[in-house]
């Protein structure tokens, strides 16, 4: 029982990751297993259907290499604009009287370089759909 109190206290031994590894390790085993097993007893037979290129059950037109849109980028862009600025603003909305002026400041910076990119995407024309 003892060797247990002092393994508990020692939080930074190398004993107490061998879990972790072994998990690992387990973890690992079973993926190259299972992908080893469906090579050797999967299906081999290679036809003219399976060897067409196929996408979400719509037939392919055009090049893949062709060109995206910019369009595209930039309204992930503006996704990703909006979906920071919730992270960030929902822990200062509950913590800003703890945060004081300080917090508020940083904020404030947030703010200001939220609203650059966002005027960005606006001078880009992310968000006018028509052509």
């Amino acid at each position: 029982m003892q060797f247990f109190i002092l393994q508990a206290g020692n939080v930074n031994n190398a004993t107490n990751y061998l879990p972790i590894v072994l998990q690992l390790l387990f973890a690992i085993g079973f993926i190259v297993t299972m992908m080893g097993l469906t090579h050797y007893f999967g299906p081999t037979r290679s036809t003219s259907d399976k060897l067409k290129n196929f996408e979400s059950g719509i037939e392919i037109k055009g090049n893949a290499r062709q060109p995206m849109a910019i369009k595209y980028f930039l309204v992930a862009i503006l996704f990703v604009l909006f979906d920071v600025e919730v992270i960030f603003f929902y822990p200062y909305a509950v913590n800003f009287r703890a945060l004081g002026w300080n917090g508020f400041a940083a904020v404030v910076m947030f703010v200001a370089l939220f609203i650059a990119g966002f005027i960005y995407i606006i001078k880009k024309g992310a968000l006018d759909w028509e052509d």
